[in-house]
């Protein structure tokens, strides 16, 4: 008989944390947010923590739109932003152990542009690469660029963008598989350092996107990087998680809604024909911790009057203390459920961040919900997602180079 591995452990981190007045905190340093130290530390602190993985949030706004501000005035939304992208490729090489899954936002930009940096990631990253697929909905968003019109019914709007999301993980995928990996030669004899007859046009013709490739980045350490997925209460972004993401976060403040949202990630999973993938569904809570219940409880009461209305960020909240976060995720992850893990939301950095790493974590651990990964091991095997075959492969030629 097996032991079910323990939960996994995520953090998901973006500016001073979550709550929108999270930089003015006494500890919270906001004039660092554009630094790469200031990143640099505070992924540093999950590594040291031997979390499982960092998701760094990204949008177009300020901060990440959420239900409580999608209609918000741009001039309400505090603290400009860093790519996640680029800030996790500053970090990664300072770190031995996290995974790190910056965001991109499919509705607006390129895959091919988002495959080549999201296989950089994994290089300089040493094979612990993923990324976090999002859309952005709004209006205010669409504006920023100019070039089109999102439709204003909002059911035709989320199937329209979550479609998209789902090429566009498509196409992501498609480019890290179109160089084998052996492609690279590096013959300085022979003058040949590439095999071309180990590139492949993707020709992807799809209802979003017509991208013929090959992708310009060798295929990444990984084969292909961890694509995530964040769910919401519409239908088509659980089609999305389902149907392209290798880990689905979720909404879920107990048991039953959590089992209710595993079966929901199943069966978009089997209406997409992925009944044999692993898809792990992490359970997403947004934190404010304390020593004492109260205490926690207070200060999620002085930020959100400070606000003006209660935040949630669109997720559970929880505000108690260590221990009372232990019993949750205890509950939560039982395996009865389905979870197979937990993404933990700041809501202030670095006060919560280090309620995490070192009060948190070590209560996991006594209580056997926490085990440390190898740290030699890629993303991809901590989680269990085996090999990534690369579809071309087989239907490879191996005669014939290129000069470069």
């Amino acid at each position: 008989m097996t032991t079910p591995r323990p939960p996994y452990l995520a953090v998901a981190v973006t500016g001073a944390g979550w709550h929108p007045l999270a930089w003015r905190e006494p500890d919270a340093r906001p004039a660092e947010l554009l630094s790469a130290k200031y990143w640099t530390e505070v992924v540093g602190v999950a590594d040291r923590a031997r979390i499982d993985l960092v998701t760094i949030a990204d949008t177009f706004r300020r901060r990440p739109p959420t239900t409580d501000d999608i209609d918000r005035p741009i001039s309400e939304l505090a603290a400009g932003r860093l790519d996640s992208v680029l800030v996790a490729s500053r970090v990664a090489p300072t770190t031995a152990h996290v995974g790190l899954l910056p965001t991109v936002i499919a509705t607006h930009t390129e895959p091919f542009h988002s495959a080549k940096a999201i296989a950089t990631l994994d290089y300089v990253g040493r094979a612990r690469a993923g990324v976090t697929v999002d859309v952005a909905a709004g209006a205010v968003e669409a504006r920023l660029f100019g070039r089109r019109t999102l439709p204003t019914d909002v059911h035709r709007r989320d199937d329209e963008l979550f479609a998209e999301a789902t090429e566009y993980a498509e196409v992501l995928r498609r480019l890290w598989d179109s160089w084998e990996d052996d492609a690279e030669i590096r013959d300085v004899e022979t003058g040949r350092f590439v095999d071309r007859d180990k590139l492949h046009y993707i020709d992807f013709e799809g209802r979003f996107f017509s991208v013929r490739g090959p992708s310009i980045t060798p295929r990444p350490p990984q084969g292909r990087p961890v694509v995530a997925a964040a769910t919401t209460s519409a239908a088509a972004s659980v089609a999305f998680a389902g149907a392209s993401a290798d880990i689905a976060f979720v909404g879920a403040h107990d048991r039953v809604a959590a089992a209710r949202a595993v079966d929901a990630v199943r069966a978009a999973q089997s209406t997409a024909g992925r009944d044999g993938d692993t898809v792990h569904v992490f359970a997403d809570l947004l934190v404010h911790l304390d020593d004492r219940e109260s205490a926690a409880a207070d200060r999620r009461a002085r930020l959100d009057l400070g606000l003006g209305t209660p935040y949630t960020g669109g997720t559970p909240v929880f505000a108690g203390t260590v221990a009372g976060l232990a019993d949750l995720i205890a509950e939560l992850t039982d395996p009865a459920v389905g979870v197979t893990g937990i993404r933990l939301r700041t809501a202030t950095i670095p006060h919560d961040l280090l309620q995490i790493t070192t009060r948190l974590v070590p209560e996991l651990e006594r209580r056997k919900l926490f085990r440390v990964s190898d740290t030699t091991s890629t993303l991809r095997d901590r989680l269990g997602l085996g090999t990534a075959a690369n579809r071309y492969t087989r239907t490879s030629a191996t005669t014939g180079g290129a000069r470069q």
